[in-house]
């Protein structure tokens, strides 16, 4: 039986999605609560994933297993197990033509800049936080120079493993909600380090550094060392993954809290 499940996280205590050998990651958690609710070793496949200390509202994984349950073990049984900052959210009975990666056909981020001088003690993790005055208008106006279907080498981390560098941006709005900035970024896939790097580089082009044309000037230059630094990982969020209709996955609302 196939299963695909909604996980939502803080990622502050993690050292990303992934299991490792030496330090903890959020898969290692899952896994673990899910396998006391089957009785046996569960292995998950995730939709994206994360870096450390990043985010997720609506991370998607899928597992197998040979044992039935009801839904709520899925859901209230796993949770039970598993610490504080990090839930299940739905569950949903899957055909095995469903995987959680290779099944989806776009993913989206979002990235949170309180954008006042002095920073605030009660968003002091979970929202970056910059005390230069931003444009967003400028930011935005630089951010479509990425859209479309382009080499983000650019914005790879050198580290990435990826095998390409294409990949194709769908949209990337910029808003401000009062002192709040948030970057809305969706693509087919992403980079390692890559949305932290295109909002690294924004923020030079809203602090009136760089003029937006320069993120074009950068794109196809190719060199990461000529982008922006990489923006700190507190603000970022995995909030949606696109899948064809037919698998009727759910979705859950973006977040994180007040932001629709």
């Amino acid at each position: 039986m196939r299963y695909a499940l909604g996980v939502e996280y803080d990622g502050r205590n993690y050292c990303g999605w992934q299991k490792q050998k030496n330090v903890i990651g959020v898969q290692h958690k899952v896994e673990q609560a899910l396998s006391k609710i089957a009785a046996e070793p569960i292995e998950v496949i995730c939709a994206g994933r994360t870096d450390t200390g990043v985010n997720a509202t609506n991370q998607v994984v899928h597992f197998d297993t040979r044992k039935m349950r009801k839904d709520t073990a899925w859901t209230l049984g796993v949770n039970t197990h598993l610490p504080s900052d990090i839930a299940i959210t739905w569950v949903k009975a899957v055909s095995e033509e469903f995987h959680a990666r290779f099944s989806a056909t776009a993913r989206r981020y979002r990235y949170i800049i309180n954008n006042k001088r002095l920073r605030s003690a009660i968003l002091s993790y979970g929202i970056s936080h910059h005390h230069f005055p931003l444009d967003e208008k400028l930011m935005y106006q630089g951010a479509q120079y990425l859209i479309g279907k382009h080499d983000f080498t650019s914005f790879r981390t050198v580290h990435c493993q990826s095998h390409s560098p294409i990949r194709t941006i769908i949209h990337c709005e910029i808003t401000r909600q009062g002192d709040y900035i948030i970057v809305d970024i969706k693509a087919n896939a992403f980079l390692h380090h890559m949305v932290r790097n295109i909002v690294g580089s924004l923020m030079r082009v809203g602090q009136a550094q760089e003029k937006p044309i320069w993120m074009k000037d950068v794109l196809e230059l190719k060199n990461r060392c000529l982008a922006g630094v990489t923006a700190p990982p507190e603000g970022l969020y995995f909030i949606e993954v696109d899948y064809p209709q037919e698998f009727n996955i759910p979705k859950g609302p973006f977040g994180p809290l007040f932001l629709s």
